[in-house]
């Protein structure tokens, strides 16, 4: 086995999004444009509410997923396809776009803490134009492993070492998305496949990364070497996630809220939107 070591660290940087939420941009910052199959990724977290209550108005997005998960607080979804519901503290939604869908995300709450994460997960070319879906599970719906340190892990998707299934089915990427709560002077490892691309964002505390050790604090995501394991020590209690996916190695066309393989497709997509053609 080899062991993945810290390749680069990302501080993203401070932007205004949706209505005028505040929120760190890491993945799809001039830093790192894009971790493939990972297009984007915001942390967002604020006890002001001036800073989250003007929300996510309605807005399309076509050829790619969407992954909110919630650390505190609520957020409203709804499309125009008649789908709504509430995320909560510990919840995660995993929406599909596919061929399109109009969609709002608003806080559920005029106070208090709102606090979470959004990755955009790319679509191959043959799933691009599919059905929108949701795959959207509260908190309690979510698999916890507990091991012998006190290590804890949530599991939004994959499968850990010790055999703990994630709730959410993706068989583009294979997804692993953990959500882990070491101790202080504990040590975590996980396999993954050695073609995937991987990286750890710290949500508090410090961790070394690899047999090399190198430091990652609270607010920083770190981009994984290749190779088959991944080894974490805590400083103080650590809080973090590891992502880690399956590249699709196929070219990547953007255009604001679409995600497709060439420019003509994004043309399209913008035609269909200003046409009605969404949902």
């Amino acid at each position: 086995m080899s062991t993945r070591e810290l390749r680069q660290i990302v501080n993203g940087e401070q932007v205004s999004d949706g209505a005028g939420v505040q929120l760190k941009r890491i993945i799809g910052s001039p830093q790192i444009n894009m971790l493939d199959p990972f297009l984007l990724f915001d942390a967002f977290g604020s006890d002001k509410p001036q800073e989250y209550l003007a929300g996510f108005p309605p807005h399309p997005h076509r050829g790619f997923e969407t992954v909110t998960y919630m650390l505190a607080g609520k957020m409203r979804h709804e499309d125009n396809v008649g789908n709504k519901g509430v995320i909560e503290t510990g919840g995660v939604q995993w929406m599909t776009a596919g061929k399109g869908i109009v969609h709002s995300e608003m806080p559920e709450q005029e106070e208090g803490l709102l606090a979470g994460f959004q990755l955009w997960v790319n679509l191959p070319a043959d799933q691009k134009l599919s059905d929108p879906k949701y795959q959207e599970h509260p908190a309690a719906a979510i698999p916890v492993e507990t091991r012998e340190n006190g290590t804890t892990i949530k599991v939004v998707a994959g499968e850990t070492d010790e055999g703990t299934r994630g709730i959410i089915d993706n068989p583009y990427v294979r997804p692993l998305y953990l959500h882990i709560a070491l101790p202080a002077a504990t040590t975590f490892s996980q396999h993954v496949p050695g073609t995937d691309n991987s990286f750890i964002y710290v949500i508090s505390g410090q961790l070394s990364l690899g047999d090399k050790q190198r430091p990652l604090k609270a607010g920083q995501l770190g981009v994984l070497e290749a190779g088959s394991e991944v080894k974490v020590a805590a400083e103080p209690d650590s809080e973090f996630l590891l992502v880690s996916g399956q590249p699709l190695n196929e070219p990547v066309a953007r255009g604001g809220p679409f995600v497709m393989n060439t420019r003509e497709q994004v043309e399209q997509a913008f035609a269909d939107y200003r046409e009605g053609r969404f949902g």
